[in-house]
Formats: C-alpha cells, sequence, structure tokens
C-alpha cells in the first residue's frame, strides 16, 4: 500500500511526518503522478493528463527534506574515460591540445579511467625494465612548440595536422568498427612516451588518472602474468605518477574474446597478486585498486562477481560494473524517451548491491564505462540532445541509489557515445555534464511531491515521464552561499509541466538553468541554448560564463515539453547542506 500523504490532496504536505518524507523518497526519480511507485513497473490508476484547454489542471507540489542528506557521494561522482583506441587511432598525441585541456578541466574534478575492450591487448615490450630501457628511444622530437603552464605541456597544433589526423582516424575507425563487430582485436603497444602524454593530460586537467592493466597475460597455469606490468609499474613510479589501478575489462567476456576464461575467484587471486606488486612498490604501497569491472549482472556473472568477492572482496577500494543501454545498431530517437528503458538501471543495481553487501558491507560501488548505447554509437542519436534524458538521469539514479562514481565512456573516442567530437567541440552530453558539476554537490536530498487536482478524470496516466531530484548546491560555486538546493528536472512530456515549490522552498529566489536544443534539428542537434543563449568556447582557452535566468520569489516553475533543467533554490539555508 502507498503511504497516504503521498497521493493527490489538498493539503500542506507537512501532513506527513518529516521522518516518513526521508523513507518514502530517497531521490528515485519520483513520479509526477504524485505515488511513489514501489517498482518500475507499478501502474495504477492515477490522476490525468489534462485535456487541451484546460488550465490548471495538473500542478505539482515539491517539497525538499533539508535537514539531513540521504545520501552522500564521492567529490568526483561524475567521471570520465578513455579507450585505449586512441593509440591506434592517433588522438593519443593530440591531448596535449589547449582546447581539449580546457574541457576536460571544467569537469574536475574528476578521475580518467583509461581502459576498454582493448584494455587487454595492451602490451608493452619484453622484460621487466622494458620502459625504463627504452624511454630514451621513444621520444619523438616534436616541432610543435610545447610552452609550460604549470608544468603542463600544452600545444597550439596546426589547423592542418589536425586535418591529416581526422583523415586518418577516419580511416582507423572502419577498422576498428570491424574489430569490434568480429569481436578480434589486435594488440596495442604502450611506449613510455605515451604513457607520458596520457598522464600529462590528467595532470593538467585536474583529473586522477585510473589505469587498467592488461589481464589476459596468462602462465601456463591460466594465473595471471604480472611481468609486463611490472615493468609499467616500475617506469610510472620512476616518474612519480599518481595512478590508480585496475586489472582487465569485463572478464566475464574472455572466452568470447581470447578463448580461454578466467572465473571470479581467479580474477581475485590475481588481484590480491597485483595488491602485494603495489605493495611492494613504494610510490603505489597506498595506491588504490578497483574492480572487477563486469559486464551487465546476469546469472552467470553475478556467480562470477561472488567469486571475486569471496577472495577479493577486501582488496579492492571499490566494486566495479558496467552497463549500455541500447544497442548502438539499431537505436532510435524515441528510445531516449522511453521510461522503461531509463528504469533498466534500478534493478542491476540491486542486484550489484546484494552481492556487495554479503560480502563487504558497505564497500563503495562504482558504475564504470557507461555510456547509451553499446558499439560506439550511432551518430545524431548518441552524440545528439535526446540521449542528454538517459545521460542526466543515470546520475540523478545512480546519485540517488548510494552509487559513488559514474564514469562515463567516453571523453573523446572514434565511436559517437563521447562528450567532444572530433573537431573538439563539445557536444550536447558535455554542455549537461559541466552544469552538472558546477551546480550539484554530493549530497543527495529527499524530495517529495503532491498534487493539487481538479476534478480528476480517468484517461491517460501521467506515469513517470517528469523526474526529478536535488541535492546540494556544490560549494565550489562561489555565486551561491552554502544552504542552496539544486533541483534538475527532466520532462518527457509532449507538454509543459507546472511545479508550485513548497515548505522550506516556498517563496525563495529560484535561478533557472534551462537546457534546450539550438538549431533546426530539435532532439536530433548536437548543438544546446542555455536560457535561450547558444552555448559555445569563447576560445581554446576559455569556456563561456553558464547565466541563470533569476526567477522572483514564489513563482511557479513552468518546465517546457522535451527538456532537461536546472534549479539552484538560494538562500534555502539547508541544515543539511551548510557543512561539508
Amino acid at each position: 500500500p502507498q503511504p497516504h500523504c503521498a497521493r493527490p490532496v489538498q493539503r500542506s504536505l507537512h501532513s506527513c511526518p518529516p521522518g516518513l518524507l526521508a523513507l518514502m523518497a530517497p531521490g528515485l526519480a519520483l513520479m509526477a503522478t504524485f505515488s511513489l511507485p514501489s517498482q518500475a513497473g507499478d501502474r495504477r490508476a492515477l490522476p490525468v493528463e489534462k485535456p487541451p484547454g484546460v488550465k490548471g489542471r495538473t500542478l505539482i507540489l515539491l517539497d525538499v527534506n533539508t535537514k539531513s542528506p540521504v545520501r552522500i557521494i564521492s567529490e568526483n561522482f561524475l567521471s570520465l574515460q578513455l579507450d585505449p583506441s586512441i593509440i591506434h587511432d592517433g588522438w593519443l598525441d593530440f591531448l596535449s591540445s589547449r582546447r581539449l585541456v580546457t574541457l576536460a578541466r571544467g569537469l574536475a574534478p574528476a578521475f580518467l579511467r583509461f581502459a576498454g575492450k582493448r584494455t587487454d591487448f595492451l602490451r608493452g615490450g619484453p622484460g621487466p625494465d622494458y620502459y625504463l630501457k627504452n624511454y630514451e628511444d621513444d621520444i619523438v622530437r616534436s616541432d610543435i612548440a610545447l610552452d609550460k603552464q604549470k608544468g603542463c605541456k600544452i600545444a597550439q597544433h596546426p589547423d592542418i595536422m589536425l586535418e591529416l589526423q581526422r583523415e586518418k582516424a577516419a580511416q582507423m575507425h572502419l577498422v576498428l568498427l570491424k574489430e569490434q563487430f568480429s569481436n578480434t582485436y589486435s594488440n596495442l603497444t604502450l611506449t613510455a612516451r605515451s604513457l607520458d602524454k596520457l598522464y600529462n593530460f590528467a595532470d593538467c586537467s585536474g583529473l586522477h588518472l585510473i589505469f587498467a592493466l592488461n589481464a589476459l597475460r596468462r602462465n601456463p597455469n591460466n594465473s595471471w602474468n604480472s611481468s609486463n606490468a611490472l615493468s609499467l609499474l616500475k617506469y610510472s613510479a620512476s616518474k612519480k605518477y599518481n595512478i590508480s589501478w585496475e586489472l582487465g575489462n569485463e572478464p566475464n567476456n574472455y572466452r568470447a574474446l581470447m578463448g580461454r576464461s578466467v572465473n571470479g575467484s581467479q580474477l581475485g587471486k590475481d588481484y590480491t597478486q597485483l595488491r602485494s606488486l603495489l605493495q611492494l612498490i613504494r610510490t603505489y604501497s597506498r595506491a588504490h585498486l578497483y574492480g572487477p569491472n563486469i559486464g551487465r549482472p546476469r546469472k552467470n556473472v553475478i556467480a562470477f562477481l561472488e567469486g571475486f568477492m569471496k577472495v577479493a572482496g577486501g582488496t579492492v577500494d571499490a566494486v566495479t560494473w558496467q552497463h549500455y543501454y541500447i544497442d548502438g545498431r539499431v537505436a532510435k530517437v524515441t528510445d531516449f524517451l522511453k521510461t522503461r528503458l531509463l528504469d533498466t538501471l534500478s534493478d542491476q543495481i540491486r542486484k550489484i548491491q546484494k552481492v556487495v553487501n554479503t560480502y563487504t558491507p558497505g564497500k563503495k560501488i562504482w558504475l564504470e564505462g557507461v555510456g547509451t548505447t553499446s558499439a560506439g554509437g550511432m551518430n545524431n542519436l548518441s552524440d545528439s540532445y535526446a540521449a542528454g534524458f538517459l545521460w542526466l538521469n543515470t546520475l540523478g539514479l545512480l546519485a540517488s541509489q548510494g552509487i559513488d562514481v559514474v564514469v562515463r565512456h567516453s571523453f573523446l573516442d572514434h565511436g559517437h557515445n563521447h562528450l567532444v567530437d572530433q573537431n573538439f567541440n563539445p557536444l550536447p552530453d558535455y554542455w549537461l555534464s559541466l552544469l552538472y558539476k558546477r551546480l550539484i554537490g554530493p549530497k543527495v536530498l529527499a524530495i517529495h511531491v503532491a498534487g493539487l487536482q481538479r476534478k480528476p478524470r480517468p484517461g491517460r496516466v501521467i506515469r513517470d515521464k517528469l523526474r526529478i531530484y536535488a541535492h546540494c548546491t556544490s560549494y565550489h560555486n562561489h555565486n551561491y552561499v552554502r544552504g542552496s538546493i539544486t533541483l534538475y528536472i527532466i520532462n518527457l512530456h509532449r507538454s509543459r509541466k507546472k511545479i508550485k515549490l513548497a515548505g522550506t522552498l516556498r517563496d525563495k529566489i529560484v535561478h533557472q538553468y534551462l537546457l534546450q536544443p539550438y538549431g533546426k534539428d530539435g532532439l536530433h542537434s548536437k548543438s544546446v541554448q542555455l536560457n535561450g543563449q547558444p552555448l559555445a568556447m569563447v576560445d581554446d582557452g576559455t569556456l563561456p560564463e553558464l547565466k541563470p535566468r533569476p526567477l522572483r520569489a514564489g513563482r511557479t516553475l513552468v518546465i517546457p515539453p522535451l527538456t532537461m533543467s536546472f534549479y539552484v533554490v538560494k538562500n534555502v539555508n539547508a541544515l543539511a547542506c551548510r557543512y561539508r
């Protein structure tokens, strides 16, 4: 049975005891039906959408429990991934671009995970001292003038160089796609110079590098062969690189990749071996280790995770898995508007949490390598405005369920799931991520919605197409005093929705950040506007100012159809948000 106070009634929100509010709404995508469904599949008759011409039929009352947070996530909650394919297609050499570094800095603080399908095909040379021996031979003389900015090597690449690189990458893209669809990957050589370029990019951008080592180098008895990893660790330590580590990528798929499988308990032993290696190297004796980065938690994958947790649950600092929503080969724009798709993640979170809490209660859980679509994504879909609904809902859902970090695949790569395209222009999901970083703090707040209905009548259910989440406003944003609250709202309806702030949020000044597609392509657009102003970089070293639209105190929030928006409620003086 639903809590009585969640039903649409003409009464004060305070008729619910505060404790019940906190229990009722740990930030799950709360339905504009003004009920809290026990499961995503709950579809009972609820208040209806207003017919055309009837004004004020649906007004949503919204309040937030400001006393204490329901969850606290990592400062690096929204993090980034780079795929090793950038070695293949040549983009690694352009990571020193001022424009790319500026874009990455906008999303700091964050982790930068260097991993993907090709992680387990990364090779160094033979012998444990390969990197140290070959370092001098490895340095490619470059005629690009590198200026030292805070110790960073930042380059301004000539247009002709970028044009040639784009042509090379386009040809390479076909090779990479062929590998992906045939599931056969060629080996990649990671040189010391490559590692330097990667670390330089992370360091200059304020990102913490997480490097996934090749787990498919195996001894005859199927244990992990660590000689190549030791070489890389020694070299990184000699350069004093601050790196965290992983071992392998989607190990539950190794049979399909290489015809040999590694079970969960064997990978657990391999992680224990890697931890011992790290402890032998002073620089990495306290380095963080994350894993096992399994795929979608189907039955066999859950068994794999259980085997791993029994052996290495205490060895890793966070338990990781990855998720792609749609097969990129068959995606349509309407797929991104399906609430059923938005909810597929909830069930996975529960399955992973159940295993982790059985073996290591309270251990942090990360979702790594999340993308809207698999198979590298689809042009004009996974890099369009429409894909943002899925991305923003993923962030809201994961934060509300206590997932500590989400790693976005990818910052820049050969597919279409990326945040930045090959002209180094930010795509809609980049701007969405930038707004999230600027406005959203790590404390998640419980929200409560109720409705004021006039003559409710049967008809089409509003369902859960209005998603509302609340956090304390980011402490790093000096435009807002501590105690402010940020709401973010996804409206999947084809009509506008009205929200009245109630309770502690009543009669406060609100700053609106409304993100809409820009140009004639609508949901397919690769450009966005903020409060009616198109967003673009000012120059290679400068991101635009994100200007809010102030709304007068007490004004009803009007959420346009098919949009995403952030609302900072100023000077709430929320107890949950006053202190870090």
